[in-house]
């Protein structure tokens, strides 16, 4: 244990006598006392290493820092056994440097406490020989520098931090000290100067700029460390020939009134150079444009002057948010007829005519109040000119608000209306004329609905009874006749028949065509899934031994309509493209549906079928008109008729997309079951000025 030479001041000889032997005695055991106790409760700790690395002596700070009591330590461990190994060389390497040189320098290490945690030292030590040279251990004062430490690595982090932020924008950034070392630089920077950013740290300035720009740049550089800020352009011309722009900023870095250094900023303005120079070529042919066009100009303004001033239908002035005037422009002097000096100050409803007859909803003060809450509110009414005539008007009273929403008063916009007024008169009398004509007209179709009612009694009951009669006599004859040999007079008697029967079938048509005219649509909804089903059902019945492959979506929607009706109309379609599959030896019918965009659904049927020459289909849904001969598909011609006339009953169309051998598609709409959404077109209160 190192020992302390210094003796008590109280022990000290003297001038009566000298103390004797034991009063030394005491004196030095007291010294030695103090320093142990200094030694032990030392800020730092204190550790005697022998030339074997074993621990010779631990003062009490540095065992209390690594959870150890004297006793733990009493058998004179190896210092090696506090450390980890990565450490063991530095150490060995110490000592050997203590015992061959005398010194060595500090050492930064970690050294682990008894419970694993670590402890960041700081070692400095100094050798201890005998009287012979020889080296015997050395006394190291080890000081916790775990919050130096800790502190390093945040400014650390932060310096990182830092750099990868100013390494994200386009920025050049770079740091002078007063002497011009570079001591900082972001990516920008550095890559502009063919470097790292850490290569640009130690570099003079004069090594990162080139000589021919030194001398245009040194006297910004020299005002800065005054510490006068600097802003400036400079080009620069590269090896090709590529010339860049930079606006460069130098800032000085002040510090207790000390300029310490400068801030450089580059901010590459090349674009907006370029930018600058085609707007100025611009500018020079704007220029010359506008010289060529001067006369042109003047001549087009004193011509919208002499409109403006031709302009008696509209006028505009301004009130405050009481509907006072504050401003009355020349157009309303002109529309209304009161001069300037006598509506300034006067309250706009004196420009109201009395006895309206209730054309605004609300009165004037409530219009002003909507106005203000809605943002514009428009009124119609009577209005007074200054000789006391009256004209129409249709006024829009709009707030004028500033950024902050604050009212800063009402425009109104008045057009004189008096000429649609009195349009609107007329348009109501005929509307009332036409009512009363639409009125007689309904009495008409009535009568003649009533004579088509008769028409379609006589001809289910009088002309299909004689038909009935002479396809009954026909087979009766074909019966008498027998095994007659008179080939040719059976022939006759067979197309008689066949065409009794086909006229029977085009009066059943005719018929249902005329009833599907008077008929009522019971609106309800209809589910098409199931309803499908049955139609397909009844079609597959009477075609057995037909190969027809049908393909139904699965998700057939609901749709809003008269089940009976639709379910004719989807056999009539469905029927069709059987029919005209015929020749096919394997058929494929298609359903399926969309969403129209503007309403309802859209639905179609496609076949593979032989289809037909859309161009000169014209009359393709008209009553007994085919596209196809009767010999080769049989038919009256009704199918599509009927199908066309159910759909347009549901307040839907239908149409045909279709070409020779190529198959067809019938498309048609019908409404769904539900509330379709409304559009709603907001009223716009200038829509009327623009009329």
């Amino acid at each position: 244990m190192p020992t302390n030479d210094c003796l008590d001041p109280s022990a000290s000889p003297t001038n009566d006598a000298m103390p004797s032997a034991a009063e030394r005695i005491q004196a030095l055991e007291q010294a030695l006392a103090r320093a142990e106790s200094l030694y032990e409760q030392a800020p730092c700790g204190y550790l005697s290493i022998d030339a074997d690395l074993r621990v010779v002596n631990i003062n009490q700070t540095l065992r209390g820092w690594l959870g150890f009591s004297k006793v733990d330590l009493s058998g004179q461990p190896q210092v090696l056994s506090f450390v980890d190994a990565e450490w063991h060389p530095a150490i060995r390497a110490r000592m050997a440097e203590l015992s061959d040189q005398g010194q060595s320098t500090a050492l930064e290490l970690t050294i682990r406490r008894r419970d694993g945690t670590p402890l960041h030292a700081l070692l400095s030590s100094t050798p201890v020989w005998d009287a012979a040279g020889n080296f015997l251990y050395c006394n190291t004062m080890v000081q916790d520098i775990g919050a130096r430490r800790a502190v390093e690595e945040r400014l650390a982090a932060h310096d990182g931090f830092l750099q990868s932020i100013t390494d994200r924008i386009p920025v050049q950034l770079a740091y002078y000290d007063k002497d011009l070392i570079c001591q900082f630089a972001n990516t920008a920077h550095a890559m502009s100067q063919g470097r790292l950013a850490g290569e640009m740290v130690g570099l003079h300035l004069s090594q990162t700029v080139a000589a021919a720009e030194l001398p245009e740049i040194l006297p910004h550089v020299a005002e800065a460390l005054n510490g006068v800020s600097k802003k400036f352009e400079a080009e620069h011309v590269a090896a090709d020939g590529t010339r860049s722009f930079h606006e460069i900023h130098y800032i000085p870095d002040v510090q207790k009134n000390v300029v310490e250094g400068i801030f450089i900023e580059l901010h590459d303005i090349t674009d907006r150079k370029r930018t600058e120079e085609f707007v100025l070529e611009a500018n020079r042919d704007l220029e010359e444009r506008v010289r060529e066009r001067n006369a042109e100009l003047f001549q087009s303004e004193q011509r919208y002057r002499l409109m403006v001033d031709a302009i008696q239908d509209y006028c505009i002035y301004f009130v405050d948010a009481q509907g006072v005037v504050s401003d009355w422009t020349e157009s309303a002097q002109r529309l209304h007829g009161h001069s300037r000096s006598q509506m300034l100050g006067k309250s706009y409803t004196e420009l109201l005519a009395t006895g309206n007859g209730g054309e605004d909803e609300v009165d004037a003060s409530q219009v002003m109040r909507l106005a203000q809450a809605h943002g514009q509110w428009e009124t119609r009414g009577w209005r007074l000119r200054d000789d006391g005539s009256r004209f129409w008007a249709h006024t829009v009273l709009t707030a004028l608000r500033n950024e902050a929403g604050e009212l800063q008063g009402l425009s109104a916009i008045t057009r004189d209306m008096t000429a649609a007024k009195s349009l609107e008169d007329v348009m109501n009398d005929l509307n009332r004329e036409l009512e009363k004509r639409v009125a007689e007209r309904t009495q008409q179709l009535v009568a003649a609905n009533k004579d088509l009612d008769v028409f379609s009694h006589m001809v289910s009951h009088d002309l299909r009874a004689p038909l009935r009669h002479i396809a009954s006599f026909v087979s009766l004859l074909i019966e008498h006749m027998g095994d007659t040999t008179d080939k040719l007079a059976m022939q006759y008697l067979s197309s008689i028949a066949k065409s009794s029967k086909r006229m029977s079938h085009m009066i059943e048509g005719l018929l249902e065509y005329a009833r599907l005219g008077r008929v009522a649509v019971e609106a309800q909804p209809v589910p098409l899934a199931p309803l499908l089903e049955s139609v397909m059902a009844h079609l597959k019945q009477e075609n057995p031994e037909r190969s027809i492959e049908w393909v139904i979506e699965d998700d057939l929607p609901v749709v809003r309509g008269d089940a009976m009706l639709l379910a004719q109309a989807w056999s009539n379609l469905l029927g069709n493209s059987v029919k005209y599959t015929r020749p096919r030896e394997h058929a494929r019918i298609e359903v399926g549906w969309k969403v129209n965009p503007v309403g309802g659904r859209t639905f179609y049927v496609r076949d593979n079928g032989v289809g037909f020459d859309l161009a000169k289909a014209h009359n393709l849904f008209v009553m007994f008109q085919r596209q196809h001969h009767s010999m080769d598909f049989e038919g009256t011609g009704t199918g599509l008729a009927l199908a066309q006339r159910i759909i347009e009953r549901h307040n839907g169309r239908i149409w045909a997309e279709t070409s020779i051998d190529e198959g067809c598609t019938f498309f048609f709409t019908l409404p769904f079951e539900g509330l379709e959404p409304e559009l709603d077109f907001p009223r716009s209160a200038m829509a009327e000025l623009s009329l």
